[in-house]
């Protein structure tokens, strides 16, 4: 296939940044796009030029790390991660817009890779549980119903890749705190923390300057794992929880 890419290249976070345009060719169908941008990166560095940056690691589909706009959409046309799309989701002499995810929250530090560093202070607000140190507990110890264990296990495939973020039209978290929150607050080994937990996850999400919620259910439409939106609601009855019970904020 033969391809036009148009790129926001962006020098630092200072740098204005705008979008560059690309020809690549000799592309086969069976690529992630992931190699599509590896075979680009080959071709500008024999010409001496730049390669374009952009994040990736695991390449499986289960860290979240390559997250980018696809032609407007977060992670390409497929529900999948950018690492798992393929090129024969495209035609030969397409054009493709490639942006990073576009979110005040997640600041552009080079060409296509933000700084999510906003999750990780969101979960060190409350994303954990208290267990006693020394020797691990018994893997039976305290029983966990299969309907709550599923209903965990379904919310901990969020890998926090950021597409919620990044499709919702306010730049919300609430997809991805809701993930988070639920995740523990089923369980009764985060009983403890449940009313602390959830307000200063939500706490933490606002201060991090996420935008607010207004239920368009463009994260959940994005995001690869399928963590579903009724976790929002959850979410906000936990929130209404813990708020009646005047837990407050432990921050």
């Amino acid at each position: 296939m033969n391809l036009t890419l148009c790129i926001w290249r962006q020098r630092s976070p200072e740098d204005a940044g705008g979008m560059t345009t690309y020809e690549v060719s000799g592309i086969s169908e069976d690529m992630s796009f992931l190699e599509m941008l590896d075979h680009l990166n080959e071709e500008l560095i024999l010409a001496g030029d730049e390669p374009v940056a952009f994040d990736h690691d695991c390449r499986e589909g289960i860290c979240g790390a390559c997250g980018m706009v696809i032609n407007g959409r977060a992670h390409g046309p497929e529900r999948t991660t950018t690492c798992q799309l393929h090129m024969r989701h495209f035609s030969d002499g397409d054009t493709i817009d490639i942006e990073p995810w576009r979110a005040a929250a997640f600041p552009v530090v080079k060409d296509l890779v933000v700084d999510r560093s906003a999750f990780d202070r969101v979960i060190g607000a409350g994303g954990y549980v208290s267990v006693p140190t020394g020797s691990a507990p018994e893997a039976h110890a305290t029983p966990v119903p299969k309907p709550v264990a599923d209903l965990a296990f379904e919310h901990a495939e969020c890998i926090g890749c950021g597409a919620c973020v990044a499709a919702c039209p306010n730049g919300s978290a609430m997809l991805f705190t809701s993930a988070k929150v639920v995740h523990l607050n089923v369980l009764p080994q985060g009983a403890p923390e449940r009313e602390s937990r959830v307000l200063d996850m939500v706490g933490a999400m606002d201060d991090q300057g996420f935008g607010g919620c207004t239920n368009t259910g463009e994260c959940a439409t994005a995001c690869p794992k399928g963590i579903p939106l009724q976790s929002i609601a959850t979410m906000n009855r936990e929130y209404l929880r813990a708020t009646l019970k005047g837990a407050g904020r432990r921050r």
